[in-house]
């Protein structure tokens, strides 16, 4: 079925045909009709699905056909995203689909000045891409009214709870008006994601795309079982694989990230890392080296990936294994995209075993073991240091193991000490 059957206008099924789309992907075969009726849409689907143009499409055609009289554009869209890359990105797709319908549209969001965004802003604008808090920001700063929105999209809104942004997303929702047409978005529907689209949405049409277990089948995964300390080395033998072009590597914490960057760059590796922590100019530089292939390697921590991408990635390598399984799919999701082939790598030492056996019963199967590599388990139940050591070298020492002559990396920074802090919690 190609998109002209969804009864999509001329001047934007030319924009998409220059984009080089002919067929629409499940979600927005059936989420595109429903929103150009004009109905409140619940949407459940994985990143890599081809959602952002599941509503981008429609409300481009929406406004479009149903222009106001206003001399001044005015909001008429509001999209609500958790993360810089991922408004960017978005920001992206409206240009790109939009750009023979004459409107206009742009992004906001922290860690950059303002000066840019609130010219375009008074400028006057159609569709506004924005994160939770500088959206905020600027409407105290009366800089944005909401008062004319007539479609509104709250996008992502699992990693919306995971970042604590949903009482910056209630006071949104107080600022728009009551009659509007809403579509909600959401990869996981937990009980308080459920809750909050209620409060949103009336009357909702449901779609729901790719269940977990079906869109991690196209990827070829494999479990490499590795003391801790001999990750680093094992992620080296991996990268001697030259058909290993462009990898994106996955810690938990930031400084997780910056320590595995600073070893592959110590190996003759180009890798940069992309977190909070950075800059924005810093992150939007670090992965368009990515997909230039300039860099060979980006390290990332999880929200800051949300919005990573990149046409024709094959390789993903977990260095370390989510503790939330959700997390896990949404990980290897950055590969094997809208039907490409995909490898996910993933490192597990014997404190993650648990985390393992929790992905599996997610995603209802076992993941091959890869066993030919040269730095197999050794320890197969986590080490507890002694007393003396923990006061000494604290908490989170590890041994050195003597096969390898490596040590495990140091682990005293906040983040980590509150990730264990949840896996304790989690293994109660």
């Amino acid at each position: 079925m190609p998109f002209k059957s969804l009864r999509i206008i001329e001047p934007i099924l030319k924009a998409i045909s220059e984009e080089g789309y002919t067929i629409p992907t499940p979600i927005q075969s059936r989420a595109i009709p429903i929103v150009l009726q004009g109905t409140d849409l619940l949407g459940s689907a994985q990143t890599g699905t081809g959602k952002t143009a599941a509503f981008a499409i429609p409300i481009l055609q929406l406004l479009s056909t149903h222009k106001l009289p206003h001399q001044k554009k005015v909001i008429r869209s509001l999209i609500v995203t958790p993360t810089r890359e991922l408004a960017i990105q978005i920001g992206e797709s409206f240009n790109a689909y939009g750009r023979h319908t004459g409107l206009t549209s742009t992004v906001i969001f922290g860690g950059v000045g303002q000066q840019p965004q609130t010219n375009a802003l008074q400028r006057g604008v159609d569709i506004l891409i924005a994160t939770p808090g500088r959206l905020l920001d600027l409407m105290a700063q009366k800089f944005i009214s909401l008062k004319d929105i007539q479609i509104f999209v709250l996008d992502e809104a699992d990693r919306m709870l995971d970042m604590g942004f949903i009482h910056d997303v209630k006071k949104i929702l107080h600022a728009l008006p009551q009659k509007r047409q809403s579509l909600f978005f959401s990869a996981t529907m937990p009980p308080e994601i459920v809750k909050l689209s209620a409060t949103i949405l009336h009357n909702p049409a449901k779609v729901s795309i790719t269940p977990e277990s079906p869109t991690v089948e196209i990827i070829n995964q494999h479990i490499l079982f590795v003391d801790k300390g001999n990750k680093n080395a094992l992620l080296m033998h991996l990268l001697k694989d030259q058909t290993i072009k462009t990898a994106l590597v996955f810690t938990r914490t930031k400084h997780g990230a910056d320590k595995v960057v600073r070893m592959l760059q110590k190996n003759h590796v180009k890798a940069e890392a992309i977190h909070g922590n950075k800059a924005q100019n810093a992150r939007q530089r670090a992965l368009a080296n990515f997909k230039a292939q300039t860099t060979r390697v980006l390290v990332a921590t999880d929200i800051a990936a949300r919005g990573i991408d990149v046409d024709d990635m094959e390789f993903v390598i977990n260095y370390e294994i989510p503790n939330i399984p959700e997390t896990y799919v949404h990980r290897i999701g950055r590969t094997g995209r809208a039907g490409a082939k995909g490898t996910a790598y993933s490192f597990c030492d014997a404190e993650e075993k648990a985390y393992l056996r929790d992905i599996e019963k997610l995603i209802g199967k076992k993941i091959p073991i890869l066993e030919n590599h040269p730095y197999p388990l050794m320890h197969h139940n986590p080490v507890k240091a002694a007393p003396q050591q923990q006061r000494q070298h604290g908490p989170y020492a590890q041994r050195r193991y003597s096969h390898s002559g490596l040590k495990t990396p140091g682990s005293g920074s906040g983040e980590e000490k509150q990730w264990q802090g949840n896996s304790r919690r989690r293994s109660r």
